[in-house]
């Protein structure tokens, strides 16, 4: 359980911290004014959307803070520990082997758009994007 006047108290520190008036800060997450009049007078608790809206809009705000004081703000990524997750070594083959195999279906796709949009067009569904990861982090988006 949240407490809503703490959770206010940190929220307006957010607001400072960025130089911002309510209305504006508002404008950048991307919900009404009323919904931080509201909760800045503690009519209103927030709701998981607001929080969501906030920490992606302010990545130095992390979610435990702005939730109950606990943690830093401004939250410095840098200073977080790296962990690497990596699959067990039984488990490699099996990675490998898919790997291998998206990449043998991937080589005999059709490379110009005629032959990709016939395959699309035979689909129910209009696809929007399609996003390819890379292990080096990196990544491609192809929109439609």
């Amino acid at each position: 359980m949240i407490n809503n006047q703490e959770f206010t108290k940190r929220l307006k520190k957010v607001i400072d911290y960025y130089g911002e008036s309510a209305s504006s800060f508002a404008e950048k997450i991307g919900v009404q004014r009323s919904s931080i009049s509201h909760i800045l007078s503690g009519r209103n608790k927030p709701s998981l959307e607001f929080v969501l809206k906030v920490l992606s809009s302010f990545p130095e705000v992390e979610l435990y803070w702005l939730m109950n004081g606990k943690g830093k703000f401004p939250f410095e990524k840098d200073s977080e520990q790296k962990v690497e997750v990596k699959p067990k070594v039984e488990n490699q083959n099996l990675f490998s082997k898919a790997e291998t195999e998206i990449k043998t279906e991937i080589e005999k796709r059709p490379t110009d758009n005629s032959e990709m949009k016939q395959i699309v067009s035979n689909s129910k569904k209009e696809i929007d994007r399609i996003v390819i990861f890379y292990k080096d982090g990196s990544f491609s988006n192809f929109e439609n």
